[in-house]
């Protein structure tokens, strides 16, 4: 019980660090439909994995209704899961989602209808789902990926990527594109 409110309370505070919208804890508690649709979810997940499928169902569907954000009782969701806005977010049964995650409005961690046993996407941790984006299938995501709005992501992403698009497309890293040019100036540089 006592892990249940140190993890509700981290929940708060993420909320409040990651929106400077959010004026103190307070706030975030009482007016924060995501803190709430998290809530309900830790509670609807408790019965969920001692299999009071009926009772872990109904309280999602209470709080779909209260907040517009459709978690089913079966996703795992790590600390400090931050959902911003919120309004038709869906998460899925198979859904796991990593720690330090943000999820804006209207994105969809769904199955494509093809797969059985695992339908769902895996997040890492660190990442950030845009708004609208569609994550769908058993595919996983890595760490400190960022979605952009809007994509739809079929295929694994790999750790510290940024991806756009429909279909998604990994975004060029001018880092490392910048390295490239000057390993390959050297190489033309040593042959001349």
């Amino acid at each position: 019980m006592v892990n249940f409110f140190r993890s509700i309370y981290e929940d708060a505070k993420n909320i409040l660090e990651k929106d400077p919208a959010c004026r103190n804890l307070f706030e975030a508690i009482l007016l924060y439909p995501g803190f709430h649709a998290i809530l309900f979810h830790r509670i609807a997940h408790f019965f969920y994995v001692r299999h009071l499928y009926f009772i872990a169902r109904l309280i999602s569907q209470i709080s779909r209704h209260i907040t517009g954000i459709e978690i089913h009782p079966g996703a795992q969701i790590g600390r400090r899961l931050f959902i911003d806005h919120g309004m038709g977010i869906v998460i899925g049964e198979t859904t796991t989602i990593g720690n330090n995650c943000t999820i804006y409005h209207n994105a969809t961690l769904g199955g494509t209808g093809k797969d059985l046993n695992k339908r769902h996407p895996d997040l890492g941790n660190n990442v950030m789902v845009g708004s609208g984006a569609k994550i769908l299938g058993p595919i996983k995501i890595g760490n400190n990926v960022k979605i952009g709005a809007n994509s739809v992501v079929l295929k694994d992403v790999s750790d510290n990527s940024t991806v756009v698009g429909i279909p998604r497309r990994n975004k060029i890293d001018f880092k490392n594109l910048l390295q490239l040019h000057h390993f390959f100036s050297i190489i033309l540089l040593t042959l001349i």
